[in-house]
Order: structure tokens, then C-alpha cells, then sequence
């Protein structure tokens, strides 16, 4: 989020506090469209069928409206990160409920929320590789996110899920710091270390490569 959408949230909460209804609303809704797109880049194909982001995002903005008040009151963490457990809660019981049912027609397996959907995780790779080369070099490029992709396979989920707030979300640092529950300057380093053991992979891969 940038300063000015930042500040203006401030503003709106401020409201809000002060028993503004709209302010309250507009809440709600404006990070819409943010929730949606992160349902909808983390949910579990098999359950596309079934489910609607839309749906979901709906469900996760109701129990925030019954929520907010109290927030208000206390603020102890940013905006977005407080609204977007609610959606985060709603796909984990999603995930349970459809992924984790005993009945015989869908599969029964454990649930792995940090595990992405193919198509999110070769967005996620565009994007790396964008951040890792020069956007004129297009065939440089894709085979650079081909290597991407299949190097973030290999990652621990606790440096795929850093790069996967920063770069597939698009989280601030301060807002990862809230949804992972550690400080900015943990954010800072644990990014850094996940972008260095991709890179170290990537060198791996490139190495096996040319023997």
C-alpha cells in the first residue's frame, strides 16, 4: 500500500473510531478487490468447483464487521493484516472442510497452506525473475522463470511464504511483520536470506547444467 492510501486509511480509522458509520464501511470495503485477489491466488484448485473467492471474501468481511469495534479500540496491529486473517481463517477451514472430509469424493490428505496452486506459483516466478533481470531481455527472461519456479519448489515453506507475501501479495514490510507475527527487522532478514538460498539454488541448477 502506498503512503497516501495509507494515510488515508489512518484517516478513515480515525473516523470510524469516532462513531463515523460510512467511515466504517468504507473500511470494509475498500480492500475488497485485495482480499479477493489473495483468496483467489492461494485457494486449492480442486476446490475452484466449489468455492468462490468472492464468497469467501464476503464471509471474511462480515466477521470483521462484528470485529471492528474492537479493533478500534485497541489498534494494536495494522489495518489490512487484521482484515485479511479473516479471509486467511475462512480458507484454512475451506481447506479443511473440502480437502480433509472423509468422504470418498475428494481427496483426504494433509492440509499445507503454504503450498500454492501452479498458475499462483508461475506468478509468483514471473515476478522474481522480473526483480532478477532486465524486462527487454524476454527469452533471458522466461527461462529465467522456468529455473525460478522449479528453485522455489526446493524452498523451506517459511522462505517461500516471505517471498510469497512480498512478491505474489505485494505486502508492505510492515505488514508481513504483522501477519507473521515477528518484527520488521526480522521481515528484513528473513526476505533476504530466502532470496539468497533461491539464488544459491538457481546457481546450483545452472552449475548441474553445464557439466
Amino acid at each position: 500500500m502506498n503512503a497516501a492510501r495509507q494515510e488515508d486509511t489512518e484517516e478513515l480509522l480515525d473516523r470510524a473510531g469516532a462513531g463515523d458509520r460510512l467511515a466504517r464501511q468504507e473500511l470494509l470495503s475498500r480492500h475488497r478487490g485485495r482480499l479477493r485477489q489473495m483468496v483467489a491466488l492461494r485457494i486449492d484448485r480442486r476446490m475452484s468447483a466449489r468455492v468462490d473467492p468472492s464468497d469467501v471474501v464476503q464471509d471474511a468481511l462480515a466477521d470483521a464487521a462484528r470485529n471492528l469495534s474492537d479493533y478500534l479500540n485497541h489498534r494494536s496491529i495494522p489495518f489490512y493484516p487484521w482484515l485479511r486473517q479473516f479471509a486467511w481463517e475462512r480458507l484454512i477451514q475451506l481447506h479443511r472442510y473440502h480437502l480433509q472430509s472423509k468422504r470418498r469424493s475428494v481427496n483426504r490428505e494433509q492440509l499445507r497452506i503454504f503450498d500454492l496452486p501452479g498458475d499462483s506459483e508461475a506468478i509468483l516466478a514471473v515476478r522474481l525473475a522480473q526483480s532478477e533481470s532486465s524486462p527487454s531481455d524476454r527469452l533471458v527472461q522466461d527461462e529465467l522463470r522456468e529455473r525460478v519456479q522449479a528453485a522455489l519448489e526446493g524452498l523451506q515453506p517459511r522462505d517461500r511464504e516471505v517471498l510469497v507475501l512480498r512478491y505474489l501479495e505485494q505486502l508492505s514490510t510492515v505488514e508481513i511483520a504483522s501477519v507473521l507475527g515477528i518484527g520488521e527487522v526480522a521481515v528484513k532478514g528473513r526476505h533476504r536470506r530466502a532470496l539468497e538460498r533461491l539464488r544459491s539454488r538457481l546457481e546450483a541448477e545452472s552449475g548441474e547444467e553445464s557439466e
